[in-house]
């Protein structure tokens, strides 16, 4: 499939994590303090000249009480968004982000029924929303919710998480329905991970290829699209019901927003996974590779390394210059996302604690005290924000971890000018930078 050539710069987008963590009754809005600091964190995103951003809705703050909604907070905020002039994509459900009173998660029966009255509401209260994601990463959020048991409800294996794609996706379906009569102007944009994986092995090829058709299966059951019954995948579905994903009734998906990280590219032998793939596929391809199947204008919805600014400054570039070179391929590319606009926290255990530990992703960092910190990465952001391309921006030389971690880039970034990372950039001070994500997969052998 081909496009219209575009020439125009990728344009650069805005977000902030949110994610709650229900053991805990604390979101990282909470822990990063951008519950409080909401103004002088979105006063940072319009210095850097962005305009248009990921922002989420509460639900679990919004509904608190079952059946009784409290806007007055999203009220604040979204109206200032729209009175200064952003232009938000609103997101519903970001990963665990239901009210404690389901008390089964994606797992509770009354999950359906609840999401739908909440997301009408939504809908009726805030008519001018421009766009919309109903449900953030429904496949790697039931994944690690259904087959991962890292998230509750903590179940695993394939049948858990076939399990909870039924009981999740038909409401998220009916939900895009609904607002197609709702909010007719606006659009539905899907953020899902963006994957690929290798083997190097035959048994860790043939767990890669069931994998890297295993990365479709949630968007497919959204629009009705049947998997292919010859494969692996379909065998292994079969003893736990796979047909129940079958003949859905579909939703509607208007942008394919993709989020990408290093470790969204896993490498399987006979011994299991590790990420990311020694070998890694250029992110163009991969965009080239979902633009290919479904046809949707894209944008990449997510991105981030965690390391010293310097580093995420340099994979910033890489990022955007393999949108560059997919848009030149045709690809009608919308924008980029850097996520988050400033330090995140709790992820280097996949939120299992709550101890508020700084997670070194952010735009701007944070210090020990919360204070939003500029850096080289705010530099590039900004200036990709102002038009710059790829090449105008500088690529400095990886520190430790990142260096070993992303080695298999290396090549893809032969052609590039490097240069030391400045000394002078206080972020790469920040304390614990070396800690590493906190990453197992079950099953992946």
């Amino acid at each position: 499939m081909t496009g219209p050539r575009c020439n125009r710069p990728i344009e650069v987008i805005g977000g902030f994590e949110s994610t709650f963590l229900p053991a805990h009754d604390r979101d990282i809005f909470e822990t990063t303090q951008h519950d409080l600091r909401w103004r002088e964190d979105l006063r940072l995103l319009s210095n850097s000249g962005i305009v248009r951003l990921r922002y989420p809705v509460r639900w679990h703050r919004v509904e608190e009480t079952e059946g009784s909604y409290d806007w007055s907070t999203t009220d604040e905020v979204l109206g200032f968004l729209r009175d200064e002039g952003f232009r938000p994509i609103v997101d519903l459900v970001h990963h665990t982000s239901y009210p404690r009173w389901l008390s089964d998660g994606f797992a509770d029966a009354r999950f359906g029924d609840a999401y739908l009255r909440y997301a009408e509401a939504f809908a009726r209260r805030y008519p001018w929303i421009e766009e919309y994601t109903l449900f953030n990463e429904p496949f790697s959020t039931l994944f690690l919710s259904g087959h991962e048991a890292i998230w509750p409800p903590y179940h695993s294996g394939l049948q858990g998480f076939v399990d909870l794609i039924v009981n999740v996706l038909p409401a998220v379906a009916e939900a895009s329905r609904l607002y197609r009569t709702l909010l007719p102007h606006a659009r539905h944009v899907w953020v899902d991970t963006c994957e690929f994986h290798t083997g190097s092995d035959a048994a860790g090829q043939s767990y890669a290829d069931m994998a890297n058709e295993r990365r479709f299966l949630v968007l497919d059951a959204f629009l009705g699209r049947d998997y292919d019954d010859g494969g692996q995948l379909a065998r292994d579905l079969e003893p736990v019901g796979g047909e129940r994903l079958k003949g859905l009734v579909p939703g509607f998906v208007d942008v394919l927003g993709l989020d990408y990280y290093a470790h969204c590219q896993w490498n399987f032998s006979i011994e299991g996974g590790s990420t990311p793939t020694p070998t890694p596929l250029p992110l163009a391809d991969q965009i080239g590779q979902y633009w290919e199947r479904y046809g949707l204008p894209c944008m990449i919805t997510e991105t981030n390394v965690r390391g010293h600014t310097s580093d995420r400054a340099t994979w910033f570039k890489y990022v955007l210059e393999q949108c560059e070179i997919a848009q030149e391929r045709g690809v009608p590319l919308e924008g980029l996302c850097w996520f988050p606009v400033i330090d995140s926290t709790d992820w280097d255990s996949l939120l299992f604690r709550c101890d508020g530990h700084i997670d070194p992703v952010g735009v701007y960092w944070l210090d020990e005290n919360l204070e939003r910190r500029s850096s080289v990465m705010a530099t590039s952001y900004a200036l990709a924000a102002g038009g710059a391309r790829a090449l105008d921006l500088p690529a400095y030389r990886f520190q430790q971890p990142v260096d070993a971690w992303l080695k298999g880039y290396l090549p893809q970034m032969s052609h590039w000018n490097w240069q030391e990372p400045p000394s002078t950039d206080i972020g790469s001070s920040l304390p614990r930078t070396t800690t590493r994500m906190e990453l197992r997969i079950v099953d992946a052998k």
